[in-house]
């Protein structure tokens, strides 16, 4: 095998004897190396085989700012809930998991724990998933150290209904699809601008609408958890993205008679302002 791309010192792209990019991994494999020339298979520890295209791009720009071991640690939890789900699960979530990983692990570092405000519905409408979830936080300390909660469970049980959407009926997909793309257009004309599709925020941004597309699709509700007070806070801080979230909102009861709730108001608000404002983080 030889090198294609090297991420960092530990892990290359590169390609299988089928001609499928491969993202490897191993201590020093990259160091000193450079495009084209050969890998050592000895220290070789973990290989990911990528099939869709796109994914390592989005993998390779993941990783220039987060270690490798989240990758690991993601690899490890894919591979324990395939054995137990019916369902095959997008090798995206290998970038969906990883960052999302790192992510927990550094709000835990710096002492902010967030509550999932939907964890009451996850444990309840996807139990298998939100069990294997429970399991993969033992994974995740076992590897960091670090015993994250049961919202964190939450998440990632909701990476893996994600995965699945393949498995609604065909018209539910559909509408599914319709609706993630109207609304990022919706955002897109509103602030004049083109969405940044390689960028993280993207991605995170992608991954909520999905969630919420889905819950739509199954007539799913959101329970209350914040104040009027909370939401006029959000309000306050972000109010163009607060201008356009009512936007989407009235697209949404027009269209399908969906009224947002506080909730949802605040998660897509929040989640607009970090997706058009590139420079920024919050």
């Amino acid at each position: 095998m030889r090198i294609e791309k090297v991420l960092n010192n530990n892990v290359v792209m590169t390609t299988n004897e089928t001609n499928q990019e491969m993202v490897v991994m191993g201590r020093g494999l990259a160091f000193q190396k450079k495009v084209g020339e050969t890998i050592d298979p000895s220290k070789i520890e973990k290989t990911f085989v990528l099939k869709k295209q796109g994914v390592s791009d989005k993998l390779a720009k993941l990783l220039e700012d987060t270690s490798e071991l989240y990758l690991n640690i993601s690899a490890k939890i894919l591979d324990f809930a395939q054995s137990q789900l019916p369902y095959r699960l997008d090798e995206y979530l290998y970038v969906a998991l990883t960052d999302h990983i790192s992510f927990a692990i550094s709000r835990h570092n710096q002492g902010i724990h967030l509550k999932n405000p939907l964890l009451w519905e996850i444990r309840k409408y996807y139990k298998q998933e939100f069990q294997i979830a429970l399991k993969t936080l033992e994974i995740i300390e076992k590897e960091t150290g670090i015993a994250l909660g049961e919202d964190e469970a939450a998440s990632i049980a909701l990476h893996l209904v994600n995965s699945q959407l393949s498995g609604e009926n065909m018209a539910a997909a559909v509408q599914i699809t319709e609706m993630v793309n109207t609304i990022l257009n919706i955002v897109k004309y509103h602030f004049k601008m083109e969405l940044d599709e390689n960028s993280i925020n993207y991605e995170r941004f992608l991954t909520h609408l999905r969630f919420f597309a889905i819950r739509f699709a199954r007539k799913e509700k959101l329970e209350e958890t914040v104040d009027e007070f909370f939401l006029e806070q959000i309000k306050l801080k972000y109010p163009e993205a607060n201008i356009c979230t009512e936007k989407i909102a009235n697209y949404l009861e027009n269209q399908f008679n969906w009224s947002l709730t506080k909730d949802e108001e605040i998660y897509l608000t929040v989640h607009i302002h970090r997706v058009t404002n590139r420079h920024k983080m919050i």
